[in-house]
């Protein structure tokens, strides 16, 4: 990850991950994993403090190598694009663009891409019953005007 791919604003971070064809040369190493190919956690990079999210590009035949839960956090899982299977407690659903997934932090999970083209998915980790406020409930409105620069 370059930092030229950052904008840092007061209030703000935004990076650029590149188009979702480049996701394949993220890659993150993962304790007892090694090198997992097509992640990129956002944690450190955009300096999230509420949760943790990732993006994903898992090639054709690929799978998730372990099962295994979380002790706090509850996943989301939206799938972009291709076709893959996630299992949860010996529970098959099949995935596609368009299928959004929660676990529950107990959930015994793993998934993997059965299809011949690349499934991309992000998954969003936060604290499970942790959302006291949400939607327009927790937002204030100021008395502003709309102006985009030219």
């Amino acid at each position: 990850m370059s930092n030229c791919n950052l904008k840092k604003g007061t209030n703000f971070t935004a990076y650029e991950s590149g188009a979702t064809k480049d996701w394949p040369a993220h890659t993150v190493e993962l304790p007892g994993l090694g090198e997992i190919p097509g992640k990129l956690f956002l944690k450190e990079v955009l300096g999230l403090t509420g949760c943790e999210v990732s993006i994903n590009s898992m090639v054709s035949g690929a799978g998730m190598p372990i099962y295994h839960q979380h002790q706090q956090n509850e996943e989301v899982y939206i799938f972009i694009q291709g076709k893959g299977q996630v299992q949860v407690d010996g529970e098959v659903i099949d995935v596609q663009e368009g299928t959004i997934v929660r676990i529950a932090p107990k959930g015994e999970r793993i998934w993997r891409n059965n299809s011949t083209e690349p499934l991309l998915y992000i998954i969003i980790q936060v604290r499970e019953n942790s959302l006291n406020q949400y939607g327009l409930g927790d937002a204030t409105v100021p008395e502003k005007a709309v102006i985009w620069p030219n």
